[in-house]
């Protein structure tokens, strides 16, 4: 009797250990008991609220009861690992770069950059990371920028490498290559890609961009048209050329084999400053001049105020072409502004955000058009809408088991349904139906969880 007491004891022991499907072991809940988590950086100068990283319940759209993680007064731009553990955290207020901990739902370490930076990537779980900070100085050397590879968990500065005017930064699956892109007046650095092997740098300072390149830690590969952005694919990094729109001659993409560092031949298109690869179909966006086309001068532009529009381009990787370069009817308009983010929800909604765009109306006091700086395009009935909101998009977030896309807009956290035809705020057209009320000025936003 006993024997069998002991064996339904361990016997329910175990059960508890395993989930309810499969046999397999159940996942540990963070702290928090949240499985849907967001994080939302907020940046605030309120005297009862010191900013920081505030929690999301992804599930249901809620701020959650969860003490916010430490990120400075104005945290922004945020990067995040492939894995989801590690966060790191731009603080403007401070110039310095903040770690969390998804896992243990902690803060890390504070990095202190010497700038500004509004590039980041943290490529790998190892909590190594990395950023571009244009107007980076090093006492004892001349140059003005760099690409600074960091260890985020230990809050240093592993070595800083020096990149003039570096710009924008994107790194391979490993963190083993870098590709920096600068705005430098050197024509040898601002019409060539950048390719850095950081963990060969001679710390703390290396200058092996500006001695004797190519070398073990820098290549810098020329044939390119002010380059400003890259998207890697296993060894091939598609390059987007900025062209007129950064000061030069035409907006293309253009093939970067990463091992030969083989240039391919440019695909013109209307503009190029940033884009998402979704399979073998390239998105790309852009102005294509300092302005941007004239929106009465494109069809199918929806009518507005705006004097000016972007373009979104849609190019097929299979045979290299791009049928709406120099289309204008047929071509997608987009809002003007310098394009930079760009997200697809899991039913085919592309997400298009731009800064410094032309906003219309007032989306808080809304009388006629209101118009900011993003755009939804359908991508399975090809057609393309302009929320009725205001400000520049700093943080796009999408969900693979919901249809709903987090939107980061002039300073708010916005929700839409992507299941709506029409893709209006979750509620309705405007504040403050669909917005998550965070406080502050809402700068990034991120999912921790995979949901």
């Amino acid at each position: 009797m006993n024997r069998r007491i002991l064996l339904l004891v361990i016997g329910l022991w175990v059960s508890t250990g395993l989930t309810s499907c499969g046999g397999g072991f159940s996942v540990k809940k963070p702290t928090s008991g949240l499985t849907m988590r967001v994080l939302a950086s907020q940046g605030t100068t309120a005297t009862t609220d010191f900013g920081g990283l505030v929690y999301i319940n992804g599930e249901y759209d809620t701020l959650a009861r969860v003490q916010e993680l430490s990120a400075g007064t104005s945290p922004g731009l945020m990067a995040i690992s492939p894995n989801r553990e590690i966060v790191a955290t731009f603080d403007s207020g401070s110039n310095s770069v903040y770690s969390a901990n998804t896992a243990s739902e902690s803060s890390g370490g504070r990095v202190q950059l010497p700038g500004a930076t509004f590039s980041m990537a943290v490529p790998t779980a190892s909590g190594l990371a990395f950023a571009a900070v244009p107007s980076a100085t090093v006492t004892g050397y001349s140059f003005l920028g760099a690409v600074d590879y960091l260890n985020i968990s230990s809050g240093s500065i592993i070595a800083t490498i020096a990149v003039p005017n570096a710009q924008t930064i994107v790194a391979n699956s490993d963190g083993s290559q870098i590709l920096a892109f600068s705005n430098s007046s050197n024509p040898v650095f601002t019409n060539s890609v950048i390719v850095l092997s950081p963990t060969l740098a001679t710390p703390p300072v290396d200058t092996s961009c500006l001695t004797n390149p190519p070398n073990a830690v820098c290549t810098i590969v020329p044939g390119f048209d002010h380059p400003v952005y890259a998207i890697i694919n296993g060894t091939t990094a598609y390059i987007f050329n900025c062209g007129p729109e950064c000061g030069g001659t035409q907006a293309s993409i253009q093939t970067l084999d990463l091992g030969s560092f083989a240039v391919g031949t440019p695909l013109p298109v209307n503009g190029a400053t940033w884009g998402l690869l979704s399979g073998t179909t390239l998105y790309v966006a852009g102005n294509g001049t300092p302005t941007g086309q004239p929106c009465a001068s494109l069809p199918l532009a929806a009518p507005t105020a705006a004097p000016y529009c972007g373009t979104l381009d849609i190019i097929n990787l299979n045979t290299m072409t791009d049928p709406y370069y120099n289309n204008p009817a047929v071509e997608i308009a987009m809002p003007d502004g310098y394009h930079w983010r760009m997200d697809m929800s899991v039913n085919g909604q592309l997400f298009v955000g731009s800064k410094n765009c032309t906003n219309i109306g007032n989306v808080n006091n809304p009388s006629g058009e209101v118009r900011g700086c993003l755009a939804i395009y359908n991508t399975t009935n090809n057609t393309v809408i302009f929320p009725p909101d205001n400000g520049d998009v700093l943080g796009l977030q999408s969900f693979t088991s919901r249809n709903i896309e987090y939107v980061a807009e002039g300073g708010a956290l916005r929700v839409y349904n992507t299941n709506n035809a029409l893709d209006v705020l979750l509620i309705n057209d405007y504040v403050p139906e669909g917005t998550i009320n965070v406080l502050g000025y809402v700068g990034d936003v991120k999912a921790i969880d995979f949901f």
